[in-house]
């Protein structure tokens, strides 16, 4: 039981930390720096809408406004079967050169980016969507990264900023996030990218599926090419936290996971460290491990009950365990999200880790998931 108990506790500590820490001090030894220069190649970007009407005007001028030689700049709104007045909003946009892409039947968000990679003209296209603003020189920055030869992907950073101007829980784990990022790409490649913003060389995307998440299997076709995915922090999409963490967003982080899952394994093969060396180890922990801390926290929790029944220390380390999920419980059931950045922490550690529970539930009965619907910001 002390084995099964402190053996979860390390292994959750190191899909967090311990696999950081493993690339910083890797880093000391191994520095793979991203040779960006000035570079003005054919673009096309590529903004995804789903019933849109209410933001997509911020999302185009923020785009027009972008600081890219126009002549070389092809701009794709690919709206997934929108029904609202999306449409007719972009067709106002034709004059500044903006190309709507209607798709009548609603088939998920990589149909329409399959779809508009189809008519894309340019050698680097980028992605993003409708919630996301980027600075003036945020298509410049991306697009840098391709002066590079080994370079096949680069993801923007994320930058979440709170109705209240204070980083929400998402906000903190978003931080990590890139902070984790940015230490993949110094040693080798990244393992993810920012679905928000990101982009790739044509080639890299030429076997675009309908039913796989872009982001995540553009790196991984990336690393099959013999490439790589990159972070740049120069490059940054700005995004609202999400207006809350009820069943409607839990839901969300369930079908993104359960996409995920059907990437993961349907690329095993990169698990081979004799053929991907590095990359296979960081597959493993960023993803595998990572979505495995909910069958560690159980495995800790349950072995903790068993052990406090006869060591009075187990029994405080219970009383401990106990008051972090009480804590996270109470903070979820809140009507109204609680502005300590304390409690925001538990609540949403609780909140991804029984996303990715249910995920693994969804996912071993047999479901996968195509459909994307835009979170309320």
């Amino acid at each position: 039981m002390e084995i099964l108990f402190v053996g979860s506790i390390l292994l959750i500590f190191y899909a967090y930390f311990g696999y950081p820490l493993s690339l910083y001090f890797l880093g000391m030894f191994r520095k793979r720096c991203v040779k960006k220069a000035p570079f003005s190649p054919d673009v096309t970007m590529i903004i995804t809408a789903y019933n849109e009407e209410k933001r997509i005007k911020e999302k185009l001028n923020n785009t027009v406004a972008l600081d890219y030689p126009r002549d070389k700049l092809q701009i794709i709104v690919a709206s997934d079967g929108s029904t609202d007045r999306t449409n007719a909003i972009v067709k106002d946009y034709e004059r500044n050169g903006i190309e709507l892409l209607a798709i009548e039947q609603r088939r998920g968000k990589e149909n329409a980016q399959k779809e508009a990679v189809k008519r894309a003209r340019g050698e680097v296209l980028v992605f993003t969507d409708v919630a996301t603003q980027l600075d003036p020189d945020g298509l410049k920055e991306i697009v840098s990264n391709f002066t590079d030869p080994s370079v096949g992907c680069v993801s923007s950073e994320d930058r979440v900023i709170g109705k209240d101007g204070n980083s929400g829980g998402e906000g903190f784990y978003v931080r990590y996030e890139m902070w984790l990022r940015r230490l993949e790409s110094q040693v080798n490649s990244l393992v993810g990218s920012s679905g928000s913003f990101f982009a790739a060389r044509k080639e890299v995307c030429q076997d675009f599926s309908a039913d796989m998440q872009s982001d995540f299997r553009t790196v991984l076709n990336s690393v099959k090419m013999g490439l790589r995915g990159v972070s740049d922090p120069a490059a940054v999409g700005y995004y609202l936290d999400i207006s809350s963490i009820e069943k409607r967003e839990f839901d969300r982080k369930v079908r993104t996971v359960v996409r995920g899952l059907t990437v993961f394994f349907q690329h095993l093969e990169l698990l081979n460290p004799f053929r991907y060396g590095l990359f296979s180890y960081q597959y493993f922990c960023h993803k595998l491990l990572r979505w495995l801390v909910p069958l560690f926290l159980f495995t800790a929790l349950v072995t903790n009950l068993i052990l406090a029944m006869e060591s009075s220390l187990y029994y405080i380390v219970l009383l401990c365990h106990s008051a972090f999920y009480a804590v996270a419980l109470w903070g979820w059931q809140r009507e109204r999200p609680s502005p300590n950045i304390l409690l925001k922490i538990p609540v949403y550690f609780l909140t991804v880790n029984a996303s990715i529970f249910v995920a693994w539930w969804r996912y071993l009965r047999g479901q996968r998931v195509v459909m994307w619907t835009p979170s309320e910001r």
